[in-house]
């Protein structure tokens, strides 16, 4: 039995991956240019982007990547030439009225 827990450890240690080397990196809009933003979102539909320091945000290119509660804002990020480029939109809950 302890011989088998043990190999059982083992084994699990050995395929985990350290969690430092599993980090990704992430792309962001200041090191492109308008064109490739906007067309980087168009494509893949909904997308995380980093725009600028430790900042980021999902960005989509319409209603049909948010959840069914949410609408569309547009969304203007900085980008390597030009300070504000409409790459596409994000997501946001609705604002309900109250009566």
């Amino acid at each position: 039995m302890k011989r088998c827990l043990l190999s059982l450890a083992v084994t699990l240690g050995v395929s985990a991956p350290p969690t430092g080397l599993a980090a990704q990196t992430r792309l962001t809009t200041p090191a492109m240019s308008c064109g490739q933003a906007s067309s980087l979102v168009a494509s893949a539909g909904g997308i995380v982007l980093g725009t600028g320091g430790y900042t980021y945000d999902r960005f989509v290119r319409d209603r049909g990547f948010c959840l069914i509660t949410e609408v569309t804002e547009p969304a203007w990020v900085p980008v390597r030439d030009t300070p504000q480029c409409f790459i596409g939109y994000r997501c946001r809950e609705r604002l309900h009225k109250r009566s």
